[in-house]
């Protein structure tokens, strides 16, 4: 017998490529120590810096091919995403703040 289970809706958390994920987390980490937990919310102004940081990531991976930053230790492509993170959050914290 076989069991049911109407889930085919529902989000596909094992997509996720949970190796690169902990990566990202390792930046959130070394922010965390550098700075304080969740400092990176409280950046101002939000948009530019984190665009910015974004984009001198993938500058430094794909333009003058550093894998790792040299201050932090960690991947390019983990700050980049990082950085993604923080706009997405950004987004959302916008739109909330309209409703």
């Amino acid at each position: 017998m076989r069991g049911e289970k109407y889930d085919d809706e529902k989000l596909r958390w094992d997509l996720l490529p949970f190796r690169e994920i902990e990566q990202i987390v390792g930046v959130l980490n070394y922010g965390a120590k550098k700075y304080e937990d969740y400092n990176w919310q409280k950046v101002r102004p939000f948009f530019q810096r984190y665009f910015n940081a974004l984009m001198r990531h993938i500058y430094a991976r794909f333009i003058l091919r550093q894998v790792t930053d040299p201050e932090s230790g960690k991947p390019h492509l983990a700050e980049a995403g990082c950085c993604l993170l923080f706009l997405m959050w950004g987004d959302n914290e916008r739109a909330r703040r309209r409703k």
